[in-house]
């Protein structure tokens, strides 16, 4: 359990620094609302990544089950993660730069129950969200062995830390929001997509060099014993 606990952490900090239209506006419900009024709108939005990883696992299941042990799962899984990177990072250089100063302040202005529905909504129109949850559920679960508590652990883990490292974020909320100018922005997200594409090359060569991952299991038992 431990280790399933430990393997969601980074994949939790690095959900939460993805930077988009619902990173800004946490930051301004939290600098205009206060702290209850940005977690209720995160609650929304880990609400839609919760509905993500729903359809993600059910419509994975049977693949990741009936190929589990097989090194292509991990090739392919590798080659999706890469794909998201690489497509995340092109995208850069087309996307209109964020500006700080117009976010939708008919959000911050409503009510909890609409701002939780808010958050859940500017979630779920996102489809790269599901692309990245997918992604992640046929690089992980071949290792989990697909077994539901231990998907389950793994889960929490990611969303115990997304929100975690969320509260942080709104606590810090005027401080993080004159830091992030442009030039910050893209970096982050330069970064985040590096991230991916070095997850996923790895993942492709897993399942590429299976037999030397296992030598290597082996090793490792041996230095433990």
């Amino acid at each position: 359990m431990i280790n399933d606990i430990l393997a969601g952490i980074p994949w939790g900090i690095l959900l939460s620094f993805m930077i988009g239209p619902v990173f800004f506006i946490l930051l301004e419900t939290s600098i205009i609302k206060g702290f209850r009024a940005a977690l209720v709108f995160d609650l929304g939005v880990i609400l839609g990544d919760l509905f993500f990883i729903g359809i993600a696992y059910l419509g994975s299941y049977r693949l990741i089950k009936s190929l589990k042990d097989d090194p292509a799962l991990f090739i392919f899984g590798g080659v999706l993660m890469l794909a998201y990177g690489i497509i995340s990072f092109i995208k850069l250089k087309k996307e209109v730069k964020v500006n700080t100063d117009i976010i939708d302040k008919e959000i911050i202005k409503k009510d909890y129950t609409s701002l939780f529905i808010k958050g859940f909504l500017l979630n779920i129109i996102n489809i790269g969200v599901l692309g990245f949850w997918l992604a992640i559920i046929i690089s992980v679960g071949p290792k989990l062995e697909m077994q539901t508590s231990r998907m389950v652990t793994f889960f929490i883990s990611v969303i115990g830390s997304y929100l975690f490292i969320d509260c942080i974020k709104i606590l810090l909320a005027k401080q993080l929001k004159t830091k992030l100018n442009p030039t910050n922005i893209l970096k982050i997200k330069k970064g985040i997509s590096v991230v991916m594409m070095v997850f996923g090359t790895i993942l492709i060569l897993q399942g590429w060099f299976p037999n030397e991952k296992e030598k290597l299991k082996h090793v490792l038992e041996r230095i433990d014993k």
